[in-house]
């Protein structure tokens, strides 16, 4: 069976321009990229993209599919959680292991794989380590382990007593023992500040759901970061801050930056953070917008066009809870927290970064976004930094054929009918976004072509990442 393709006709976004040009597809593998008309056509499929920009698949670094606390358990699976991430254009996710207790890391690992196995769109994963022996030198042993296993990338959290938190001996303790070539992932929130401020609000009798921004405060997160920044310069490790929700949260990361951080420091932050504001919990359905970090103020909130730069992701930290389970308690304290985004990412991020799309009408016209620095901030610096790349992230021969045919012309409503997750609600109901996903492609095989997902569940594959190489400076 002949395995060429050629995706003609397209704007293709490489990591250093946009041109127009024909891509040669050879089984799973992008054979070359050429000048448009060139190309032998003979024996090939030929899929067109003239009139759309062609970018390399989305490689979200950090979602929960299918995730299980100990505590909530999420209405997905990766049959479900991978279909939703393909239709916008996802077509790598990097998910999350979990050592829980009387674990070892193998252990997690291969116990998560299993559940894995209906995935539809290749996936690697990081490792939620909560239990390393107090031994320095048996940790290491540890964490070199899970690295040659794939995994080059460890979570910890500053918060979430008593499953997940780590104090900063137990911060420490891990930085050091990790090798030079893995990074740890931290979300951060001072554990004591959300604590203290929670049970106020308890006290008052202020529980609802319009009380849950004022239960995490942002200068919970902006201390955390600090702090956990320092923790790794002294203990030598490199880090990475998820989910950063304030504009003075990533400010921080470019201080790192600016003074020459030894080892190095990078950031994430998510659409929520982008275009949604804390007044969504004075609104009808506040229970969508739970989630942790919650939204910000808006004198709080980040800025994409003003924090780029120092930015290494934008991811989704998609939590698909359903509405039945966001409604069962009108409680913040024992409301699950997240929210749905795999299929609203590529879409939000082009209308409102690159395409000059303004969140409000009335607002200044917006800058935009280059689309070389948006495929970065999508693929290529995820990839980098998680070790799947030249594999994944990017539009370069030899790399596996994941694309995103991009039509930007369409105006299109944002409506939970017409999304693919499990739950009925997304929290960007009735935002409008330019443009629309035309074809999707995973190492090769055509998964959507004009709203219409092929190929069956169980063909994603576990990438293993490399051992961690840090980016250039300032990145």
């Amino acid at each position: 069976m002949n395995t060429r393709k050629i995706v003609r006709g397209g704007q293709v976004v490489t990591p250093s321009d946009v041109l127009e040009a024909d891509i040669l597809i050879d089984g799973e593998r992008i054979a070359g990229i050429f000048v448009p008309g060139t190309l032998d056509q003979t024996g090939t499929e030929l899929i067109d993209a003239r009139g759309c920009y062609v970018f390399p698949g989305v490689v979200d670094p950090h979602t929960h599919i299918q995730l299980d606390t100990g505590i909530y358990q999420t209405a997905d699976d990766w049959d479900v959680g991978t279909r939703t991430a393909a239709y916008g254009g996802v077509t790598t996710v990097i998910d999350f292991a979990t050592q829980f207790p009387g674990m070892t890391l193998p252990d997690a690992l291969d116990a998560r794989l299993k559940e894995c196995a209906p995935a539809r769109i290749d996936y690697g994963l990081h490792m939620m380590v909560t239990d390393l022996p107090s031994d320095p030198a048996e940790a290491r042993r540890w964490l070199e382990e899970l690295r040659d296993l794939g995994l080059p990338s460890i979570k910890l959290y500053t918060t979430y007593r008593p499953n997940y938190y780590a104090d900063d001996a137990i911060l420490l303790h891990t930085f050091r023992a990790m090798p030079d070539d893995m990074i740890a992932m931290v979300h951060c929130e001072n554990d004591a500040l959300v604590a203290d401020a929670a049970r106020r609000l308890i006290e008052a009798g202020q529980t609802g759901w319009a009380y849950h921004a004022q239960a995490r405060p942002p200068e919970a997160e902006v201390e955390a970061i600090r702090r956990v920044m320092h923790l790794a310069r002294v203990a030598g490790a490199a880090v990475y801050i998820v989910h950063c929700s304030t504009a003075e949260s990533i400010r921080q990361v470019a201080r790192a930056h600016r003074t020459g951080n030894t080892p190095p420091v990078y950031c994430e932050t998510c659409p929520q953070y982008f275009w949604l504001d804390d007044s969504r919990y004075a609104a009808p359905n506040a229970q969508h917008f739970i989630l942790q970090p919650p939204l910000r103020p808006a004198a709080w909130q980040v800025k994409l066009l003003d924090v780029w730069p120092t930015l290494s992701a934008i991811s989704t930290d998609h939590c698909d809870y359903s509405l039945e389970q966001k409604e069962e308690f009108p409680d913040f304290a024992r409301t699950p927290g997240g929210l749905p985004g795999l299929e609203t990412l590529f879409p939000l991020a082009y209308s409102y970064a690159a395409a000059g799309m303004r969140p409000q009408p009335d607002a200044a016209a917006a800058e935009r976004l280059p689309l070389t620095e948006l495929a970065r901030l999508l693929s290529t610096d995820p990839a980098r930094i998680f070790g799947l790349y030249p594999r994944k992230g990017a539009i370069i021969p030899g790399a596996d054929a994941d694309l995103l045919i991009y039509d930007p012309q369409p105006m299109v409503t944002i409506r939970a009918a017409n999304l693919h997750t499990r739950t009925t609600y997304t929290p960007y109901e009735g935002l409008p976004v330019q443009g629309q996903v035309r074809t999707v492609l995973s190492r090769g095989a055509v998964l959507v072509e004009d709203g219409a997902l092929r190929g069956e569940p169980g063909r994603g594959q576990f990438v293993r990442g490399q051992p961690f190489v840090p980016l250039a400076a300032g990145r």
